[in-house]
């Protein structure tokens, strides 16, 4: 699961309220044939043109992953030159929320288990020894963080713990980056707007909607396929993911998404489909008012739920960019 939830900002979060240009009756109904509307495996591009009749400059939508290791780090030109263009940037959520102290402060006890809950009472003792084992030896004292939702402690696997900072930050410590961090800088160096779709908050809320048992046997199966020799001879779960987030192969990340959350409830709905769904009406009222790039994670953008194909089912041109 370390490949799926690498597609989601670990503190992204707040739902935009479907605005009234588009009823929900009408957007159901598109929705019901976007599956030819979605990217096809030879639209390889992270970048996208979106347009409509009589919008005075076209916006974009870029695909993002939340955590690269810094030696994979690259923005195209293409990116940079688009982002000169429209008036604003808007993330998943302001990455100002995730460097602002005081949100994070107030923020957290939504990061811990309720009732005193730790994963102790949700793992079998083999199960939780081997999770414990992992993050010990991976640089991270986990007696700390037995009583963190599961669902945050997966994001941490496959991520080198030992420098300091398993989030990356932007800064390059622990050999890891952010791609929301990097493009607010290009974005406030070129004193373009900055903003959010979600509130942190929200986003933390998200994880609430999924059974603490679901995430630890997440989490479980995140380290187990970590672990395995197979994968680690392809180079670890991050770097296979890594690999297909370079081909830009946005059709693919989809398809994955979809595989990697069988099993596990509602879990692709929650996160991945209802917000999809959210962020496409905003989309839409801005495109004649405010040229806008949107820079959310990459597997937002294919399949036929996808934020690409939610936006043509209601008429809106959206093409890809290459450099």
């Amino acid at each position: 699961m370390r490949s799926y939830l690498s597609l989601f900002s670990l503190l992204a979060l707040v739902v935009v309220v479907p605005v009234a240009a588009i009823s929900a009756q009408a957007t159901a109904t598109a929705e019901a044939n976007t599956a030819f509307l979605a990217p096809t495996a030879e639209d390889t591009s992270l970048l996208w043109r979106i347009s409509a009749d009589g919008d005075l400059a076209p916006s974009y939508l870029f695909g993002t992953i939340h955590i690269i290791p810094e030696a994979d780090y690259f923005l195209d030109g293409s990116v940079v030159r688009s982002m000169n263009d429209v008036e604003a940037v808007l993330f998943e959520i302001d990455p100002s929320e995730m460097q602002n102290p005081a949100v994070l402060l107030g923020l957290m006890d939504k990061l811990t288990m309720r009732n005193d809950t730790t994963l102790e009472d949700l793992l079998t003792p083999s199960r939780y020894d081997s999770v414990a084992n992992y993050f010990n030896q991976s640089g991270l004292p986990f007696f700390m963080f037995k009583n963190m939702k599961p669902m945050f402690l997966s994001a941490m696997v496959g991520q080198d713990l030992t420098g300091g900072n398993p989030f990356g930050g932007g800064t390059g410590e622990g050999g890891m980056k952010n791609y929301e961090t990097e493009l607010a800088k290009v974005a406030r160096a070129g004193d373009k707007a900055v903003g959010g779709l979600e509130s942190l908050e929200f986003q933390l809320s998200l994880f609430d909607s999924i059974p603490y048992q679901v995430q630890a046997d997440m989490l479980y199966q995140s380290i187990a396929a970590d672990m395995d020799e197979g994968l680690a001879e392809g180079g670890g779960q991050l770097q296979q993911m890594v690999a297909m987030y370079k081909a830009r192969a946005v059709a693919e990340m989809s398809q994955l998404i979809t595989s990697e959350s069988q099993g596990y409830g509602n879990f692709e709905e929650l996160l991945v489909i209802r917000r999809n769904q959210t962020w496409v009406p905003e989309i839409i009222e801005r495109l004649a008012t405010a040229p806008t790039m949107y820079a959310v994670g990459a597997g937002h953008l294919g399949g036929e739920h996808g934020v690409i194909a939610l936006l043509r089912a209601q008429g809106i041109s959206v093409e890809p960019v290459y450099e």
